[in-house]
């Protein structure tokens, strides 16, 4: 599941620079749409990631650096989800 949203993401970045050149509102509301799909499933995947990577034999230190790694992770996910959000539905004037 990872792999085929990964993909998605490297076609929704291709996507938006053809669109910075075409500049049509159609496809800037289909990227946002779709951006906002595949975050969402990026949150759940690297949410499940993060459950998976947790052993209680670890040390403090590694325990650490999965920890900030999956903050950050899911931080990325969180605001690149709000923006798509916001270009999705603040386009009202």
């Amino acid at each position: 599941m990872g792999s085929f949203l990964i993909m998605g993401l490297f076609g929704l970045v291709i996507a938006s620079i053809v669109n910075i050149f075409l500049q049509s509102s159609g496809m800037s509301f289909v990227i946002s749409a779709v951006g906002v799909l595949i975050f969402a499933g990026l949150t759940a995947y690297d949410t499940q990631n993060i459950k998976e990577m947790y052993d209680g034999s670890d040390d403090a230190e590694v325990g650490g650096r999965k920890a900030v790694m999956g903050a950050l992770t899911l931080y990325l996910d969180f605001i690149n989800l709000f923006m798509m959000l916001l270009r999705l539905l603040g386009d009202r004037r």
